[in-house]
């Protein structure tokens, strides 16, 4: 008799033959519906912005706080405190981000499920998680998963000393895996068939590999060379939004706490937490060296901690990666890692467990590049030199790391938003006067239409301006009228000479009506270039025989050249 265990009803064992395996090439619509309303766990009506104003976030954070040094038995913290580690986990929730197509990031929660949950980067984040849990169940909905998992990383650095520049909530948790994001075509991981070429990287990815948030922290595909590293580091954090000096920023700030782990060989290591046993209750990466856990913890497979005091701000990081020259080691995970030469016992750090023991200290490859690439490197020795600008520079370039996908500041809820604009937000003004009201609206349409401009002058503007919006990120839009500054009123698809002309005419109607509004009352240009679509839309149907009425709402703004950076808006080209 086959013993094998079978569903009592159809008497199989599940699986067989799917319309996706006889039609691969099938259209996926399911995409389309992702996360539905009506199957939101929360109800249709919830609303996150509302419970949100109903947290108390000192008691949260204090909790936060006191959790990082409430060690657990079944996963210990290294050096008694877990702020390296929701560090690691913050930065890979918020690390998957990425300008080309504004997807990633940690906007909602979605670390918690496949792929990102058992991506080979994210070794051992399940703990993580799985510490953040009684928290989450006493605050319940008042926070969600994508916000805690990012106030954990801050309350982290705030706990070993550092400042940090703020936080924003605002981020609402998904349910599901998201199935539309494209991490690459690879079907195995830390598969590279992302590049062409001379190292070309795939757009819109970031990342170097299939299952990394960013590079090889072992060099290019697992070859320890700084300089080839400090290339690709370039590259993946210029398409997160990172210019050089927030590189260096983020590397050396984040790189000052923690460990890295591979105690022993990666065979020991078992599977994912999306392929491993249901009896280990959604955790994976179950390790048979030793104990699997604390000094004996596999990761990476680097091992050790990049300065002497891995669980207080200084500045440990540069010290040491000036002070030494480093000679390339293996890890006994079999990585390659630096060690440095003649190690002096004060710069030793402590063993992750017992810390009467010292060890040695270690610089991954993508670290060496700090060092070894000239640019990277004449940035290091500056912030070296410039403890307060480092700090300075680590705090903006984590808060933008770690908001860079929420969209206008406007969307961040909470007390410790910070209250400077900053460009890569892409402010614009807020409005302070009053909105222009019905009648003002049916006399500008009229107006508008009065102006000699065509129905397909005003439609091609209006959806100009409008079509740079993505919701991935919450970029572009009509809001701002960036469609009359640069790089916008340059780009070949909205007809240059054409657009100079509708715009000059609605600036123009725009003066008129400002000169002479009463109370205070303005009009925006963004509203007319919106507003102008409108009428002609309307117009267009009216000559058609059909009478409509297209929605407007007022209440955009106007930004300046100075609120943009015209390289950042580049990829919002269509």
């Amino acid at each position: 008799m086959n013993k094998e265990s079978k569903c009592p009803v159809t008497g199989k064992a599940g699986g067989g033959t799917s319309n996706k395996d006889w039609w691969p090439g099938q259209l996926n619509l399911k995409m389309l519906h992702q996360n539905p309303p009506a199957g939101n766990p929360m109800g249709e009506a919830f609303n996150y912005a509302e419970e949100f104003k109903k947290l108390d976030l000192e008691a949260l954070k204090q909790d936060l706080y006191t959790l990082m040094t409430d060690s657990q038995d079944w996963w210990p913290a290294d050096f008694g405190h877990y702020g390296g580690l929701f560090i690691r986990m913050a930065w890979h929730s918020a690390g998957t981000y990425r300008i080309g197509d504004g997807r990633g990031g940690a906007g909602s929660g979605t670390q918690r499920f496949a792929p990102l949950n058992s991506w080979p980067d994210n070794t051992n984040l399940d703990k993580a998680r799985r510490l953040l849990w009684p928290i989450k169940q006493k605050y319940g909905n008042k926070i969600s998963w994508a916000d805690l998992m990012i106030l954990a990383g801050n309350c982290a650095l705030e706990s070993m000393g550092f400042k940090t520049f703020g936080f924003g909530g605002g981020r609402e948790d998904v349910w599901e895996p998201e199935e539309d994001v494209y991490w690459g075509s690879e079907d195995e991981w830390l598969g590279d068939n992302r590049y062409s070429g001379d190292r070309e990287l795939d757009n819109p990815l970031a990342a170097v590999q299939m299952g990394l948030i960013y590079v090889n922290p072992e060099g290019p595909n697992g070859e320890p060379d700084p300089v080839a590293s400090g290339r690709d580091i370039r590259e993946t954090f210029a398409r997160m939004a990172m210019n050089d000096e927030e590189t260096v920023a983020l590397t050396a700030g984040g790189h000052t706490f923690g460990k890295t782990h591979g105690a022993g060989d990666a065979a020991n290591v078992g599977p994912e937490p999306e392929a491993a046993p249901i009896e280990q209750q959604g955790l994976g990466w179950k390790s048979s060296h030793g104990s699997g856990k604390g000094s004996d913890a596999i990761t990476s497979g680097i091992e050790g901690a990049w300065t002497p005091q891995p669980t207080q701000w200084d500045m440990g990081y540069f010290d040491v990666l000036f002070k030494y020259e480093w000679e390339l080691v293996k890890s006994p995970a079999g990585a390659w890692q630096w060690t440095p030469k003649n190690l002096q016992q004060e710069d030793m750090a402590p063993d992750a467990e017992d810390s009467s023991k010292r060890v040695p200290i270690i610089m991954t490859t993508a670290d060496m590049a700090m060092r070894m690439d000239p640019a990277y490197e004449k940035i290091s020795k500056r912030f070296h030199k410039n403890p307060g600008e480092f700090a300075d520079a680590f705090a903006r370039a984590w808060f933008k790391l770690t908001h860079r996908d929420m969209g206008p500041k406007a969307r961040y809820l909470g007390p410790e938003v910070p209250a400077e604009d900053l460009i890569w937000q892409d402010p614009v003004p807020a409005v302070n006067h009053p909105l222009i009201d019905a009648a003002d609206i049916a006399d500008l349409k009229g107006k508008i239409l009065a102006s000699g401009l065509s129905i397909p002058q005003l439609v091609s503007a209006a959806w100009a301006s409008a079509s740079t919006f993505r919701g991935s990120d919450k970029r572009g839009g009509a809001n701002g009228a960036r469609i009359r500054l640069a790089p916008q009123k340059d780009w070949e698809v909205n007809e240059p000479r054409q657009l100079a002309k509708v715009l000059k005419k609605l600036e123009g109607i725009q003066s008129d009506f400002n000169s002479v509004a009463g109370g205070g009352k303005n009009v925006s240009l963004a509203d007319l270039i919106v507003l102008g679509g409108c009428a002609a839309v309307e117009q267009a149907a009216k000559a058609a025989g059909h009478d409509i009425t297209v929605p407007f709402a007022p209440g955009r703004g106007d930004t300046t050249d100075e609120m943009t950076d015209v390289e950042s808006f580049d990829v919002l080209e269509p």
